[in-house]
């Protein structure tokens, strides 16, 4: 073995060291060069390989030009970026495998240094193309400047992943640790998705510089900036509920509670501004409205706990700790009986004025009595959602 060599973990006879995967669609043009790329870095690393296209309906000679070169062809009728990607990757035979473009837009004789990176003990490695260079015309401006930067920063923050790149094509990871992944989506959103679900799994991330170069095909490009951006964001938000649900629900309820407090028992006067009714009209639609989008944030947490399962030391593990159903309906009933109250002082108040006008104090108790009895009755309903959603989750 030379000196540049990995070390390679010892193998079953049935075992090789590392795959290669490369989703296809009608790739004749680049697909030969890429697979003689990847052989000789095997060579060059002295380590038993194989190379997977994982075709996706070429209509060309992209299979008959990847079975001459001794590669393995899978063929995957469900179209999609990540559809061809899980069928290569579930055919892998590799301990470690790597997967990346066919177009040659990615370096495959620098696939060495990502078989390097998992030896050192991680479990998914990423290609960071912002580090490794850009090429004139391998990126067009859109995705470099604005969406892969954007969408990354989001990505990062919600998920408080050190990953800069979220979409670069290239990336190596054991088998082992694609099984935990548990990826499913068949669209772009499976680069997001592999590293969303990498860091819920708890397992080892990093990045390395890898250079990206302008594709040599002579056909548009298969992805869709609009389409497949929105794809990822979709994915981005979906499985962040704390920051899609709970952020914005939890602003705007502190501002709605905040507002019906001051305004409860009559119109405000701060300096030269007068908040009266219409002010409290929007404290309380504020303060049901974000309710109810905490209530469906924690419904999404609860679900998305599947994926992602839930610290029992965390602020929602001790709170499903101490959920119960019985607890849920007292304090629903509890809101829903004090609105009902206030109401009925407000009746008795006005048969007690000869069913004549109320003053402005008691149409403002009236919004408040409305907006808790509401709360309350939506409570009752949530907590039963909740509860029936908590016992499908311990199954």
């Amino acid at each position: 073995m030379n000196a540049s060599a990995p070390r390679i973990e010892p193998m079953q006879e049935t075992e090789i060291a590392v795959t290669a995967v490369m989703p296809c669609l009608n790739e004749e043009k680049t697909l030969g060069l890429c697979i003689e790329k990847a052989q000789r870095a095997f060579a060059e690393l002295n380590i038993e390989a194989e190379v997977v296209v994982a075709d996706n309906g070429s209509s060309d000679r992209s299979v008959e030009i990847a079975e001459s070169l001794g590669a393995r062809v899978v063929h995957e009728p469900r179209k999609g970026y990540g559809a061809a990607l899980l069928a290569g990757i579930g055919a892998a035979r590799g301990r470690i495998v790597i997967m990346a473009d066919a177009d040659d837009s990615y370096d495959w004789a620098a696939l060495g240094d990502f078989v390097r990176k998992i030896e050192e003990g991680y479990d998914l490695v990423m290609g960071n193309r912002f580090k490794g260079g850009i090429e004139p015309g391998a990126m067009p401006p859109l995705h470099r400047y604005l969406g892969n930067p954007v969408l990354s920063m989001l990505a990062r923050v919600m998920y408080k992943i050190p990953i800069s790149d979220f979409h670069c094509g290239m990336r190596a990871f054991t088998r082992e640790a694609f099984g935990r992944m548990n990826v499913r989506t068949d669209g772009m959103e499976f680069a997001t998705e592999m590293v969303v679900s990498a860091a819920h799994a708890g397992l080892r991330i990093t990045e390395i510089p890898t250079r990206l170069y302008p594709d040599k095909r002579d056909r548009p490009p298969h992805l869709r900036s609009f389409r497949d951006g929105w794809r990822h964001l979709r994915f981005i938000l979906t499985y962040a509920p704390d920051w899609l649900y709970l952020v914005p629900g939890g602003i705007l309820s502190v501002l709605g509670v905040l507002g019906m407090a001051l305004l409860a028992f009559g119109p405000l006067a701060v300096g030269e501004v007068r908040l009266g009714i219409h002010f409290l009209a929007l404290a309380s639609l504020f303060t049901i409205l974000g309710s109810n989008i905490v209530g469906f944030g924690l419904l999404a947490r609860l679900i998305n706990a599947r994926r992602k399962p839930v610290r029992a030391d965390s602020s929602f593990g001790r709170l499903l700790k101490s959920f119960s159903l019985e607890r849920g309906l007292v304090l629903g009933s509890l809101l829903a009986l004090a609105g009902v109250a206030i109401d009925v002082g407000i009746l008795l108040e006005w048969i007690a004025r000869g069913f004549g006008d109320m003053d402005a104090t008691t149409v403002h108790l009236a919004f408040v009595a409305s907006t808790i009895l509401l709360l309350g009755v939506n409570l009752i309903f949530g907590t039963f959602l909740f509860n029936m959603v908590l016992d499908e989750h311990k199954e």
